[in-house]
């Protein structure tokens, strides 16, 4: 898989959890694809202060991340 077909996949799963994030305040954008195995997203809005977004982040974004591209290994936030 290319990048652009990686980056297409991970928006793709982005598209999917966005409307729970919307629902709750917030919301979540693309900052970066590393060597193909390493995503980096920003969570905003709502999502920046909740006390549940590093369980956002591992149970629905990582987990949805990698069901549309198995390749990646790390989702990461970035403030």
């Amino acid at each position: 898989m290319n990048i652009e077909e990686l980056t297409l996949n991970v928006e793709k799963a982005l598209s999917e959890i966005r409307p729970f994030l919307n629902s709750d305040g917030g919301d979540i954008s693309l900052v970066s694809i590393e060597d193909e195995k390493h995503v980096k997203v920003r969570l905003q809005g709502a999502c920046t202060s909740c006390s549940l977004s590093i369980s956002t982040m591992k149970a629905g974004v990582e987990t949805t991340i990698k069901k549309y591209a198995p390749q990646i290994e790390t989702v990461e936030n970035i403030a």
